[in-house]
């Protein structure tokens, strides 16, 4: 609403200016039609609300997690914040990156988007709406935010302990990346189908989700494989960010507006984010399955100390342009021939368009860059130090600051509060929340909705950090959990299969991915776990038992209400 507001002052300001400067010149009416010319001042007065705005809702999200990161390390642990100026400029990257990302997202890739969603389903037969879509889903994975955190991973894992996930991470990390892409490309391409013909979300869950748990298991019992399982849970929470929800959505509900299955079982818009996060699982897990079987693990140790020399194009402000353009272009090229070439339709605005995508290069650039110097050395500081709580950590105390008890409790509470705070602050939820509402009738508060993922994702994040603490297997969690929301999955009605699955997108946001896996990492290498992935994949599967499980209430008392209601 707030944008609406300032978008409108805008108008009406520019307006203002217009009359003002017409009038001023005291010409004739028809010269005062000339192109006016406004001097920087009046620039800068008309873009000040709406500039403010945009940098509002990034300084909303990222200062508050901030803030109760570098005060917990002060106050609670009495440490004090190492390179505090390289990461204050690296936050403020942060927030001036998405600000500028966002906004060229919506004003850039987002108008291809909805044209494309509304067009294509008319003019294309069945094949290439699936070809299409398989692609955008590809493309849009490239050009998510926090993919480009899965490389700075890579550099805390030590490759002594998990050959196989450090190379994934480093010089395989191009093909990790790959393998997430196709996971979201055969999950939007499913989607596509989903909406065409109708289907309920509840067998693609069952299809996708009881196969990834057998290669997760069968993953377990090899000793190389085992490491890799929590960065492929983990890797299904980075692909649902800003640009892959938004384009593929577009995409689903213009085809299903189109063709108008009168028999769907499935609510317009809800699947899509949830089959997003399942396939990436499962095509990672298969990725390293194959490269484990080819690459002997003494050649991937002997590629490491061959990939350790260092060139011009490794530093980091190279890098983030790097990454920037291989993101966005090839994106924004397949957007534009799919409109142009094949739906044949005009590229309208197409200054405003290049300004986008100009927007969208500068800020993804700023934004990794901020990543590098901010984020995620603040999490990997943070996450390193918090262990010393309730056992001596050599970096920062001989001995534990409080007993054992009380350590592992301040650990507990850290990441509670983290991840319910941080996800209460996630744009996304508030609009899930009205969705929801609106969808149950008002059964399922907005409030309700809200309440129960943010305490789903901050038992997700505690369980998680009590799994690096402990050094517990990851399966032996994640089997377990995923297990009951199968069971919970069956016996729920569509319409909560389809919010709760998808309430675990909302939970990764751009800012979300990267501060929880640099928090893992750092809480791995300082308790000398064998990785610190996981943490994600525990946030995510939380959210879905805790909305089945109100759904599941609601229905109960819906019932045992209309039967009172019956009696009477």
């Amino acid at each position: 609403m707030k944008t609406v507001k300032y978008d409108k002052y805008i108008r009406e300001t520019t307006r203002n200016y217009r009359y003002i400067s017409y009038n001023k010149l005291n010409l004739p009416p028809e010269q005062r039609r000339e192109k006016l010319k406004y001097s920087f001042k009046d620039a800068m007065t008309i873009l000040n609300p709406y500039v403010k705005v945009r940098f509002n809702e990034q300084f909303k999200v990222v200062i508050p997690i901030a803030l109760y990161l570098v005060l917990f390390q002060i106050i609670v642990m009495k440490y004090t914040v190492s390179n505090g100026l390289s990461v204050t400029m690296g936050l403020a990257g942060v927030i001036l990156g998405l600000m500028f990302f966002m906004e060229g997202l919506k004003v850039g890739l987002m108008p291809f988007g909805e044209t494309i969603g509304y067009f294509l389903p008319m003019k294309a037969q069945k094949t290439a709406i699936l070809t299409i879509a398989f692609i955008l889903g590809v493309g849009a994975t490239f050009a998510e935010p926090a993919i480009g955190i899965l490389k700075e991973a890579g550099k805390i894992v030590e490759p002594e302990k998990s050959p196989l996930l450090y190379a994934m991470l480093t010089q395989f990390s191009d093909m990790t990346v790959l393998a997430v892409a196709a996971g979201v490309g055969i999950a939007t391409l499913l989607g596509i189908l989903m909406f065409i013909y109708g289907w309920s979300l509840k067998p693609l869950i069952l299809a996708s989700l009881i196969p990834t748990l057998f290669l997760t298991i069968y993953a377990f019992f090899n000793k190389n494989l085992s490491g890799i399982i929590g960065l492929a849970w983990d890797c299904g929470a980075v692909t649902t960010g800003p640009v892959t929800v938004p384009l593929v959505l577009s995409l689903g509900i213009g085809t299903a507006g189109v063709i108008k299955h009168k028999h769907t079982k499935n609510i317009p818009g809800f699947g899509l984010v949830t089959l997003a996060s399942l396939f990436p699982v499962m095509s990672v897990l298969i990725l390293g399955v194959i490269l484990n079987a080819v690459i002997p693990v003494e050649q991937m140790k002997k590629t490491f100390e061959a990939s350790t020399a260092a060139s011009w194009m490794d530093a980091p402000y190279i890098q983030s342009i790097i990454l920037a353009f291989r993101a966005i272009v090839p994106l924004m090229l397949f957007l534009y021939i799919v409109q142009k070439i094949i739906l044949k339709e005009k590229i309208k605005q197409g200054g405003i368009i290049i300004y986008g995508i100009t927007l969208c290069l500068i800020g993804m650039s700023i934004f990794n860059l901020g990543l590098s110097y901010g984020l995620s050395p603040l999490g990997n500081q943070v996450g390193a130090i918090v262990p010393a709580s309730y056992s001596a950590i050599e970096a920062v105390a001989s001995s534990p600051i409080y007993s054992a008890s009380i350590g592992l409790a301040v650990c507990f509470l850290f990441a509670f509060f983290l991840g319910y705070g941080a996800t209460l602050a996630e744009p996304a939820l508030n609009a899930l929340g009205l969705t929801v509402e609106n969808i149950t009738n008002g059964a399922f508060r907005k409030k309700l909705v809200m309440i129960s993922v943010s305490m789903g994702v901050a038992l997700g994040l505690s369980c998680g950090v009590l799994k690096i603490i402990f050094d517990i297997p990851l399966m032996y969690l994640v089997v377990p959990l995923y297990t009951i929301a199968v069971i919970l999955t069956i016996i729920s009605e569509e319409k909560y299969v389809n919010m709760g699955w998808d309430s675990a997108g909302v939970t990764t946001g751009p800012i979300t991915v990267p501060l929880v896996l640099a928090l893992g990492l750092g809480f791995a290498y300082a308790t000398g776990a064998a990785d610190g992935f996981g943490i994600l994949a525990l946030a995510s599967v939380f959210p879905i038992l805790s909305v089945l499980s109100i759904g599941l209430t609601v229905r109960y008392f819906e019932k045992k209400k209309q039967k009172e209601e019956d009696y009477v």
